[in-house]
């Protein structure tokens, strides 16, 4: 019973399980060893990848806020200043 369910979860009978991840893990390795890549050295362009992303995301936000402060400066006090000749005409 345990057996189906191993298989079940493994997707094949241990033994072809093992046989295709060996088959597989050559072929990554040849392929990665052709292309001069260290596995370390994928972790680590991954990490640096997310981390770069991570530090534009907040950069850009930084920018946009930056904008949002410079058109506040001309657009708010326009606003009070409409906002205070229209309260004057309406009196």
């Amino acid at each position: 019973m345990s057996d189906t369910g191993l298989s079940r979860f493994l997707g094949g009978s241990p033994a072809q399980v093992l046989l295709r991840l060996v088959f597989l893990s050559f072929v990554v390795g040849i392929v990665l060893s052709a292309l001069n890549l260290d596995p370390l050295d994928l972790v680590h362009m991954t990490i640096n990848f997310f981390e770069r992303l991570w530090n534009m995301g907040f950069h850009a936000i930084g920018r946009l806020g930056n904008y949002l402060v410079i058109g506040a400066i001309v657009v708010v006090p326009i606003w009070l200043l409409t906002r205070v000749l229209a309260m004057g005409k309406s009196r």
